[in-house]
């Protein structure tokens, strides 16, 4: 059972209110439920989130914890003056200290994106997620020199959630291979790889991991046995070796971590979110 409900209130998506609330609630032993409350940017909408929240410390017996992350005053107010549970208002604690500080008054934006159709950086995130879509598992060999990173690595080895989250977080073309066994008896890359070495960062992964994920979708099979996982992860690293590749074990590594891991690598002017 859930200790306690956390509420994420917000005027746009509210994943920044959720991510930064998470990461603060990482810090204690408990299991909330979780209920996230976005475009709440009216005093309509303020005041329908108000009596949800307060019905639900009424029912539980317990003050919700609400994150906020409203920079509409008025819709903020409403939420301020009848919100029975623990407000944590993110943008008051921060972004108004801030103004004070450096003298300046913030966009007070809703998101990271305010006007997507007039963002650059919303158009290349795009651009680089149709790119990373189109050079999916070897998918084709065109326009590799537009890659921002290309991964390398043995199948299920997590090269697609990877390219995928650097495509969508942080905006890099991202290209992945599989090693497969004709590149091993030829002891070397992908001859369409060759002229990009300074763009390829490897996966590999531990055999038995790598078994049993491939048994899920290919069960008893030769492809998912662990003899043969130990051969292809094998013959991939000492590949990755030999052609002085950067790599990495996903084994035990979130996506986050990979990602990151590589973008200090290849991109550490990229390291952000």
């Amino acid at each position: 059972m859930h200790s306690r409900t956390v509420f994420f209130v917000s005027d746009g998506t509210g994943i920044t209110a959720e991510t930064f609330g998470n990461a603060i609630l990482a810090q204690f032993e408990m299991k909330p439920r979780h209920v996230r409350l976005p475009f709440v940017d009216t005093v309509d909408k303020a005041h329908q989130a108000v009596r949800q929240i307060n019905h639900t410390g009424d029912a539980e017996g317990k003050k919700p914890i609400v994150f906020t992350t409203l920079v509409n005053m008025e819709v903020l107010k409403v939420i301020q003056s009848g919100c029975k549970g623990m407000l944590l208002d993110m943008f008051g604690t921060f972004v108004r200290p801030l103004e004070q500080e450096l003298g300046i008054k913030s966009h007070h934006r809703v998101g990271r994106f305010s006007d997507v159709s007039g963002s650059q950086e919303y158009s290349n995130r795009i651009e680089a997620i149709n790119f990373s879509l189109a050079h999916d598992d070897g998918q084709s060999h065109s326009d590799l020199a537009g890659a921002d990173v290309i991964l390398v690595g043995v199948s299920r080895s997590g090269k697609t959630p990877t390219s995928l989250y650097l495509a969508m977080q942080c905006g890099l073309k991202t290209a992945n291979y599989p090693l497969i066994p004709e590149d091993f008896e030829r002891r070397q890359l992908p001859p369409a790889l060759e002229p990009h070495r300074k763009k390829i960062f490897g996966l590999t992964i531990q055999p038995e991991r790598l078994s049993k994920i491939r048994n899920e979708r290919r069960p008893e099979s030769r492809y998912a046995s662990l003899e043969n996982c130990r051969t292809e992860v094998s013959e991939a690293e000492a590949m990755m070796r030999r052609a002085g590749i950067r790599w990495l074990s996903t084994t035990t590594k979130s996506i986050e971590e990979i990602a990151t891991t590589i973008l200090q690598e290849l991109w550490p002017e990229r390291l952000r979110y």
